[in-house]
């Protein structure tokens, strides 16, 4: 009675597997709820995989999550407040002041570049700019600044960077390299001294940068409209220092703008008053010096200025220069001419043209006057023929002239084509001798003035070199006036230029140190550290769980193998540490010989009896019609306890009364006699390897008769166990004893190892794959799944063996098994 309640209670899983075919044929009266429930139960289940993953490594997403929300926490309570300064600036159009401007394209107006704002507002940010502040402020000498160079350049994760070689070191930058740079390259607008100073202030310009934010105002009314106002903030821990940095940054730049639009600077105005204090000394110096020397010389002057040697030293000068000029002009022009037939020819046909032109000028008046007289004789005979026959004395005098003057005529045009002809054959040479002389006679006068001149300076040089020397002073104090007096004239037209024009860039708002920080927001930080380290937790535990291979709870069975978990049998280390509290605060007895693989024969009351009871009732229902009278218990590698699984599945079996044998068909490394201490020196390699009659075959299996049970050891191991299953007396032998007993529990070696197991799976009525918790891969029992499927074996199901029930993978699922042992030994107790 006591046994057939135990199979009623228990809830076996594969009996669960069972029903799912038939629960899914039920006809539902809504199609649409019944697709909307498949989704929604998929969705859920993948939500209950996710979350069980992370349950598995709660602690790992927890320890993260302290770890970095505690850095956090600590590195926001170290880090100072931050301020944050306010000021406005307003850039309107640059308008120049129309009393003192001249120039029509600089009337007011004409610059309405609409890149000019946008302009304005980088170079609020410039270097140029940041360097200009520092500068006139003295930032370079701050505390402050100088505290904040320091942690900038050596900070922990910089120096940590530094020794692992990512980050290289700093060199420093000389001010004699730089000078050395800037001489080599001649940069005209940028000197040594200010190319040396740059670089020593970079640093500072750099923290500038850093916290310091321009942005333009907009109206945002409905819609987004722009203005001339840009707003500058700079960020600092210390209040005053902040708004003191926004006022100069606004005050230099508007300065700077106006001395740009001025044309005036601290610069040119430094350049000015010192070039004319210079010019001043210079000029004095000078005409001091003048007056000693026209003291000392005692040369006689033509006036003030000259003395009469200096002057027709002058004039010759002058002259020699002017010869010079002429000499090289009648040269080229010869050498053009000589050395190049091109030009000499163009030369030949410009007189040509000229000739031809005169000429022709000349042919015509004498034609015409020619053909006047042959009107007028025409005219005569005319007169004469009235009077005389043609054949008279007088006419015929008139015809011999009218002929002669006709005759003239042709002979004009033909002379005019011979002297052309003559012309240019002669004119050529001409050109050439004409330029030779004048070359030649420019020489002759350069050569006589520059004569006169030598001379003249001999005289002078030996007789007045003092005065020579006066009038270059002379000069240049006179030269150095008149540059004096366009300096001067410039300072004063830039003073009255400055008054006269205003300034485009104004500060509207003067910034005021704040009263409240702005960063750092030390409670919005902490917690998304803390979020965020709980979300690179738990994709972490999910990463590891996608990583793990192995099989640890009865969902990953039916997931991934897709075969019914028949049980899970808890490890005997798990039992001993977790004293669970269903059972009323009192440990569950577990076995004294922690080795012994009889663990349901040792405790038949224990958690690890109770899950044996439930693969039998899994097992006897595992096949429609009639319990599986020939069952393999096999695994996929060793020391996965299939070994343990088979003799403890035998034992409760044979609990229910029935007559059960246990075989050890592992004949490589056998162990069933050991476990119960029986006789191996026959055994089934005995009944392979002789011919036996039926009652020697069953006079060689053996029985316990404190488990109830028949065992029929491996026997000495033989050199062919695959070859000794594989044959007919293997065949016969298992029909035999499958008609002799109830069941027949079969334990053979691994199926991914050797070839027995899978020999015997074709021979029983089902077989259980035993696979370890935390250990067995996937990828192997889907290769053993498939090996046993690929003869036509029937797979019951899985054992999960070696569960630790500490694991969240299996905690739910021992925790209602664990209600329902307490509640039957609660009831076997009231009925004793």
């Amino acid at each position: 009675m006591k046994e057939t309640r135990e199979i009623i209670v228990a809830e076996p899983v594969g009996k669960v597997e069972l029903e799912k075919p038939f629960e899914s044929q039920i006809p539902s009266s809504n199609g649409r709820y019944q697709a909307y429930r498949g989704l929604y139960d998929q969705e859920n289940s993948q939500l209950v995989e996710y979350w069980r993953a992370i349950r598995k490594r709660l602690w790992l997403v927890i320890g993260i999550a302290v770890l970095f929300t505690t850095l956090a926490a600590i590195y926001m309570a170290r880090r100072p407040d931050i301020y944050q300064a306010h000021s406005v600036i307003q850039v309107d159009l640059e308008q120049a002041n129309p009393n003192l401007v001249t120039d029509e394209k600089r009337r007011p107006g004409s610059t309405s570049d609409p890149a000019y704002f946008n302009t304005q507002l980088q170079l609020l940010t410039s270097e140029n700019l940041l360097r200009s502040v520092v500068k006139e402020y003295s930032f370079d000498t701050n505390k402050e600044f100088q505290k904040e160079k320091t942690d900038g350049s050596s900070s922990a994760l910089r120096l940590l960077l530094k020794k692992v070689g990512l980050v290289s070191e700093d060199k420093p930058k000389s001010s004699d390299g730089v000078q050395e740079i800037t001489e080599a390259n001649s940069l005209d607008n940028i000197s040594s001294e200010e190319m040396a100073e740059a670089v020593r202030l970079a640093p500072f310009v750099d923290i500038l940068k850093k916290n310091l934010t321009v942005e333009p105002v907009r109206e945002a009314r409905g819609s987004v409209k722009d203005t001339r106002l840009i707003d500058i903030y700079y960020r600092h821990n210390d209040p005053e220092l902040a708004a003191f940095i926004v006022n100069a940054v606004a005050q230099v730049f508007s300065k700077q703008n106006q001395e740009k639009r001025s044309g005036v600077s601290r610069k040119t105005n430094s350049f000015l008053e010192e070039r004319v204090a210079n010019l001043q000394s210079e000029i004095k110096a000078g005409e001091e010096r003048l007056v000693a020397l026209n003291k000392n010389a005692g040369i006689v002057r033509k006036d003030e200025q000259t003395t009469i040697d200096i002057d027709r030293l002058t004039g010759l000068n002058k002259q020699l220069l002017d010869a010079e000029e002429a000499r090289k002009t009648a040269e080229s022009k010869f050498n053009a001419i000589n050395n190049s037939s091109d030009r000499l020819s163009a030369l030949v046909e410009v007189e040509m043209q000229r000739y031809i032109t005169e000429r022709e000028n000349d042919i015509r008046q004498s034609i015409i006057q020619t053909q006047r007289d042959i009107e007028k004789l025409k005219a005569e005979r005319a007169k004469y023929l009235e009077e005389y026959q043609p054949s008279a004395p007088e006419i015929k005098e008139i015809d011999t002239q009218i002929t002669s003057l006709n005759k003239a005529i042709t002979d004009l045009r033909d002379n005019n084509t011979s002297d052309l002809q003559t012309f240019r054959a002669s004119r050529a040479k001409v050109i050439i001798d004409d330029y030779r002389r004048q070359y030649l006679q420019a020489q002759e006068t350069e050569n006589k003035v520059r004569g006169a001149f030598n001379q003249q300076y001999g005289l002078a040089q030996n007789q007045d070199q003092s005065a020579v020397a006066i009038r270059l002073l002379q000069q240049d104090i006179d030269t150095k006036r008149e540059f004096l007096k366009n300096l001067e004239q410039n300072q004063r037209s830039n003073d009255i230029e400055a008054v006269g024009t205003d300034n485009n860039i104004s500060q509207v708002e003067v910034a005021i140190p704040p009263d409240r920080p702005i960063a750092p927001s030390r409670l919005t930080s902490v917690l998304a550290a803390l979020i965020l380290s709980t979300m690179f937790g738990a994709g972490l535990a999910l990463f590891l769980e996608y990583l793990d291979d192995s099989i640890r709870s009865t969902e990953d069975i039916e997931k991934y193998l897709g075969l019914p978990a028949l049980a899970a049998i808890p490890s005997v280390e798990s039992l001993q540490k977790r004293k669970l509290a269903l059972v009323g605060g009192n440990s569950e007895q577990t076995p004294q010989n922690q080795s012994s693989e009889l663990l349901i024969h040792t405790d038949s009351r224990s958690s690890i009896a109770e899950a044996y009871r439930q693969l039998r009732t899994s097992i006897l229902l595992s096949s429609a019609g009639h319990a599986p009278k020939a069952l393999l218990i096999t695994s996929s590698l060793p020391a996965e306890g299939k070994t343990t699984t088979a003799t403890n599945t035998a034992i409760s079996l044979a609990q229910t009364g029935a007559k059960v044998l246990i075989i050890d068909a592992d004949m490589r490394r056998p162990r069933l006699h050991g476990i119960f201490n029986i006789s191996n020196a026959a055994g089934l390699s005995t009944l392979l390897s002789t011919e036996l009659s039926r009652e020697e075959i069953l006079d060689t299996i053996q029985y316990d008769q404190a488990a109830n049970l028949h065992l029929l050891p491996s026997g000495p191991v033989p050199p062919n166990p695959a070859e000794l299953i594989g044959s007919e007396q293997m065949a016969k032998v298992f029909n035999l004893l499958r008609e002799e007993f109830t069941h027949v529990v079969v334990d053979s070696p691994p199926i991914a190892s050797f070839t027995d197991g899978v020999l015997i799976a074709s021979m029983v009525d089902g077989v259980i794959l035993v696979v370890h918790s935390g250990k067995s891969s996937r990828q192997v029992v889907r290769r053993s799944r498939q090996l046993l499927q690929d003869v036509g074996a029937k797979v019951f199901g899985v054992v999960l063996n070696k569960v630790n029930l500490r694991s969240q993978d299996n905690y739910y699922y021992y925790q209602s098994y664990y209600h329902r042992s307490y509640y039957r030994h609660e009831n076997e107790e009231d009925e004793q």
